[in-house]
């Protein structure tokens, strides 16, 4: 096992050599689920008016105001700011209208009747000064520093850069992927099967988690176990894109060729197998021109596990993406330790009646066995140790 790298060096490694993919302008429709790669400032106070948050009648409040209203004129939302002369009189207001001048108290149409051309507070109706009004700049105030670079773009994202005018945000650019899976047994998934193959599903997979973190510049190759064929399409795909996630052909098989292709293309070794199960023969390197190389095994499970682990994190931070802890689980239920190799064990999580995050362990029988991995919503990582982690064990635990 001295040749094995630690899983903390692994990750060390990639996290040293992954270059950054720079950053461009796209339109704010285009933004949706990317990385923001600038600093964004309230571009007015918010609210910028004092704001009006129901329906009804604005007035001026005192101790002795009349219970009578005199309708005054009325201030809709959009409205020029309107103004209020006497205390014996009211305007109607909807949500979301500026505050009128001369008024300082919002009474909803809930605690009001009206009368003609008055308004009569109900008699439950014990009005208050500054009700219901939105305060300008309580939110925040000009040059308030709303969003930071680093920030995937979800809807709250979104809607402050709306609300701020901005119109073209620099985001992080998506780089070019091919996911590469390499083996004669490997067919279509609308291919009929033959003797000896298998449907190829490692690409779907990985494509899948990738796509659910934003990166959609995605497609899926297949490479023969052919070492000419392997040293040609590599040469191609090197040439064509960013990154290149590969399934197989990495371990010491003597039709494993993917580590002489990449190697006769310049593509320089960073790490090669990792004390780790499942996944021990990961590899990773960078090419001529910094493409990145994540060579994953060929076992649907470790491919699966070293994409999450691995791929996934270092190419969000490449984007400048803000680090995202893994979560913290409890185990429940026992898992087998291995003496010399970090666990990789798939697991269902749910939160028990005391708030904490549970993790039942889903162990696969092999690491090519995928098929209860659905019931599972990603693994925790165990340490190396002797006999079995109890139940209870607080463990890390890493999303599909």
């Amino acid at each position: 096992m001295s040749e094995l790298i630690s899983v903390s060096q692994a990750e060390a490694l990639i996290a040293e050599h992954m270059p950054s993919f720079g950053s461009g302008q796209v339109s704010l429709d285009d933004a949706v689920g990317r990385v923001l790669r600038q600093s964004v400032h309230a571009e007015h106070d918010h609210p910028p008016f004092d704001r009006v948050m129901m329906d009804g009648i604005a007035v001026r409040w005192s101790e002795a105001m009349p219970r009578r209203l005199r309708v005054a004129g009325s201030q809709m939302a959009g409205m020029r700011r309107q103004s209020l002369a006497d205390a014996d009189a009211c305007l109607e207001v909807t949500t979301g209208a500026m505050l009128p001048d001369g008024c300082d108290c919002v009474i909803p149409v809930e605690q009001l009747r009206r009368d003609g051309d008055v308004y009569l507070l109900r008699d439950d109706c014990r009005p208050m000064a500054g009700q219901f009004i939105h305060r300008r700049g309580s939110d925040c105030t000009q040059g308030t520093l709303l969003l930071s670079s680093g920030m995937r773009l979800g809807p709250a994202e979104m809607a402050l850069l709306a609300a701020n005018g901005v119109a073209k945000v620099e985001v992080a650019n998506t780089p070019s992927m091919a996911i590469v899976s390499t083996g004669d047994e490997l067919v279509e998934v609308d291919a009929p099967l033959g003797e000896g193959q298998i449907r190829r599903s490692n690409d779907t997979a990985v494509r899948a988690a990738l796509r659910l973190h934003g990166f959609d510049r995605v497609v899926m190759e297949h490479i023969a176990d052919d070492e000419a064929e392997t040293r040609v399409r590599i040469a191609e795909l090197l040439e064509r894109h960013d990154v290149l996630v590969l399934s197989g052909g990495v371990s010491m098989g003597q039709r494993d060729y993917v580590p002489e292709a990449l190697a006769a293309q310049g593509v320089r070794k960073v790490l090669h197998r990792i004390a780790q199960k499942p996944g021990k023969p990961m590899w990773f390197g960078l090419g001529p021109r910094g493409q990145v190389v994540f060579a994953l095994p060929g076992n649907p499970v470790s491919a699966l596990v070293c994409a999450t682990r691995y791929a996934l994190p270092a190419l969000r931070a490449a984007q400048g993406e803000s680090a995202i802890s893994p979560e913290t689980v409890c185990l429940d239920g026992e898992v087998d330790l291995n003496p010399m190799l970090v666990s990789f064990v798939p697991a269902h999580v749910k939160t028990d009646d005391q708030g904490r995050l549970m993790a039942t362990p889903v162990p696969s029988k092999t690491s090519g066995d995928f098929s209860s991995l659905p019931r599972t919503q990603g693994f925790v990582q165990l340490p190396p140790g002797t006999g079995k982690a109890p139940s209870g064990t607080v463990a890390t635990f890493w999303r599909w």
